[in-house]
């Protein structure tokens, strides 16, 4: 089993900046991939961003990408995402995810997730 726990959430005002944590433990070797996720009130869950542990081959959702910076530390077990120019429609309950495949995109994909932090953006 792998735990995760978020941290760094709260309110910010459209244009600001918000930097978020994501603590591992447990097996954190089995996991490959980290995701950070969003879900906003009456939509689905929606992928943000993901990266292996050392930060390398990440990817991003169009809408964050040049916005969002998903970084790792493998030494602390930590992964993060840093978001910049922060937007209204960016509000939702971030996520962090683990999984224990290189490609992991999808929810369904990652099988270990943290309970989740808030973010909300006023415009």
């Amino acid at each position: 089993q792998v735990q995760l726990v978020e941290s760094g959430g709260g309110l910010v005002q459209a244009g600001g900046s918000r930097g978020l944590s994501c603590a591992a433990s447990g097996r954190t070797f089995s996991v490959h991939r980290m995701g950070w996720f969003r879900q906003a009130p009456g939509k689905e869950r929606e992928f943000v961003a993901a990266s292996s542990w050392s930060g390398g081959t990440t990817s991003y959702a169009d809408s964050v990408k040049g916005r969002f910076t998903i970084s790792g530390d493998n030494a602390k077990n930590t992964v993060y995402l840093q978001m910049n120019g922060l937007k209204p429609e960016d509000t939702a309950v971030y996520y962090c995810a683990a999984s224990n495949w290189y490609g992991a995109t999808y929810p369904v994909e990652y099988a270990y997730w943290g309970q989740g932090t808030q973010v909300t953006v006023s415009s």
